[in-house]
């Protein structure tokens, strides 16, 4: 499609017709302000903004939302601003999780329903980039992302802290007696000084970087700080695109999601000792476009990619550090053998065209594949008589020690029990134990929150232990740190074997060999699972009925079973005419 002939644009179908439904759509336009000339063969971007006053992720998006529009109008389209669901981990309960299917239906029916030739997503928080991707991606009209970038560093005390990765270990060293409430209160006021998302390679900032490398954004923008004028700049240079995209109408999400896409994202994640979040984002993800991604996958790639990002909790400094050693951008062009760098991106072009021009590796911040920080990747799977379908772990964030452990288990039937008996003096543990937390995943909590850092016990932590091997059906941040075995599946609630785990019940970890046995006879196995009785549903109307209902396991993203791509299915077509008989239609 050329710039003179837009007759093919979809929004045409809405604005072009001279009759009854043109007349009806164009005065919806005209009614806020606009004249005929604005809509008159130009394509329509829709701004899919997730701006919200209960994200302070998201607070500066109505400025990147006006650096868009700029862009759009340069380009010669009509912007189009509409708000989405906006998901915030720190004030979301029980899960801001449990409502990014949610924000995905959203962001796919608004772009399927209204006018719109191409699409700009603006997401940062955590659950917001994934859900905004997932819908875009089942819409698959063209689409492309900005992100709100990291916030500034805190300082406290003349320490240059991430947000949520320091704050966990200053709160253990409070209950640990090393810390007073005045401190801790004295942290809590510098702890978030700007907007933006967390500035460590927390999930925000893994995800954001998973952006760049699937293709969904410009080359080099991923990790632009939430503050600097670069960012703005990058917005309006994303409108601008976005108009070429719709005038072209390509590429879609369906031509850059690929195989290969998906590969190229799980080698940044663990290069970058990334989020175990994004583990369950990408299995959805390459679920809505029919892509054939395994949980294995991600284990058989963190084998062969060793990390070479010192970002936080894998390493020393933060995202601001990273962008300045050259962003997401050098680490793709340092990865490059390891790499499908013909990949295609919303550029048109080729993922390694956007980071040929990147600078080399600092060796501080960005180390070579010859001399990496660890020797492999950050995430492993493990799997097992506990975890029959898999679980997770990020290695690069635990203690090496623990990585092959063997102790007896301390349960905890969910959070409230934990939150009741974590800090009894009388509880039997010690340094060797396995602590295990249920009832935590997708349908237990419901909506897998982020509880799998289960709190150490504070009388180990005043004999200085500051980890043990922790299991759970849950989630954990991606600033979080441990030796902590997440998404085992099938969870507790649906009869998984981490239902059946008593006390005392001998556990063996062993990451090296993918190991993580319940190490009782399975015939015993067998027996417990036989009487287990499963809880009763947690919803019984509404959208949480929907969840349960339909939600999948974390080794398949804990996505809708319906939202997943149908083989040889095409995107749903429907007659949007106002007059009977009108010949209308996509």
């Amino acid at each position: 499609m050329t710039e003179s002939d837009t007759s093919n644009l979809r929004s045409a179908a809405w604005f072009s017709p001279h009759d009854l439904s043109g007349f009806v759509h164009r005065t919806a336009i005209k009614a806020e302000g606009f004249s005929g000339f604005a809509m008159k063969d130009k394509p329509v971007i829709g701004i899919a903004n997730s701006w919200s006053e209960l994200v302070n992720c998201n607070i500066h998006f109505k400025l990147l939302a006006e650096a868009v529009k700029r862009g759009v109008l340069m380009a010669g389209g009509l912007p189009l601003e509409f708000p989405t669901i906006s998901l915030g981990e720190s004030l979301m309960k029980p899960s801001a999780m449990l409502y990014r299917n949610l924000m995905a239906m959203d962001v796919e029916e608004s772009i399927r329903a209204y006018p719109l030739d191409a699409i700009v997503m603006l997401g940062g928080c955590d659950k917001t980039v994934p859900a905004q991707l997932m819908g875009a991606a089942s819409a698959d009209v063209p689409a492309i992302m900005v992100t709100g970038g990291p916030q500034e560093p805190a300082h406290f005390r003349g320490k240059q802290l991430g947000v949520g990765t320091d704050t966990w270990r200053y709160a253990d060293e409070l209950r640990a007696g090393k810390m007073t409430q005045a401190d801790f209160d004295e942290l809590e006021a510098s702890a978030k000084p700007t907007a933006g998302h967390c500035s460590e390679m927390g999930t925000a900032s893994t995800m954001t970087s998973l952006v760049e490398a699937l293709g969904m954004c410009l080359p080099g923008t991923a990790s632009i700080p939430a503050v600097d004028a670069r960012r703005a700049a990058a917005a309006e240079a994303t409108g601008r695109r976005a108009v070429e995209m719709a005038l072209e109408g390509s590429p879609k999400p369906s031509e850059i999601l690929t195989k290969e896409a998906f590969d190229n994202a799980i080698t940044v994640l663990v290069a970058a000792g990334g989020s175990t979040n994004a583990v369950v984002h990408l299995l959805a993800l390459a679920r809505r476009v029919g892509v054939d991604l395994q949980l294995d996958r991600f284990h058989e790639i963190s084998e062969r990619t060793p990390r070479i990002v010192n970002v936080r909790p894998s390493g020393e400094f933060l995202v601001k550090q990273l962008f300045q050693a050259g962003g997401v951008s050098a680490v793709l062009k340092e990865l490059d053998p390891l790499l499908n760098g013909d990949a295609i991106t919303v550029t048109g072009k080729s993922l390694r065209e956007g980071y040929e021009s990147a600078p080399e590796p600092d060796g501080t911040v960005i180390s070579t594949l010859e001399e990496p920080f660890d020797a492999v990747g950050g995430i492993a799977v493990v799997r097992g008589s506990l975890a029959p379908n898999g679980a997770v772990i990020k290695r690069s964030a635990a203690t090496e020690s623990l990585l092959q452990h063997t102790g007896t288990a301390v349960v905890f039937e969910d959070m409230f029990d934990l939150g009741r008996r974590i800090d009894d003096p009388d509880l039997e543990l010690d340094e060797n134990s396995v602590f295990v937390l249920r009832n935590c995943g997708p349908v237990g909590a419901p909506g897998m929150p982020e509880w799998g850092m289960t709190p150490i016990p504070e009388k180990l932590l005043r004999r200085g232990i500051r980890d043990v091997v922790r299991i759970s059906d849950a989630r954990m941040s991606g600033t979080a740190f441990g030796t902590t075995v997440l998404h085992v599946s099938p969870e507790a609630a649906v009869g998984g074997p981490l239902a059946i785990v008593q006390d005392g019940d001998p556990i063996i970890l062993d990451v090296n060999s993918q190991r993580l046995d319940l190490d009782i006879p399975p015939e015993e196995i067998e027996r417990r699972l036989s009487e287990l009785n499963l809880p009763e549903p947690k919803y019984v109307r509404g959208f949480g009925k929907l969840f349960l209902d339909h939600v999948t396991q974390a080794d398949q993203g804990c996505d809708f079973d319906f939202l997943q791509a149908v083989p040889g299915d095409t995107p749903q077509r429907l007659p949007y005419g106002l007059i009977s008989g009108w010949q209308g239609g996509w």
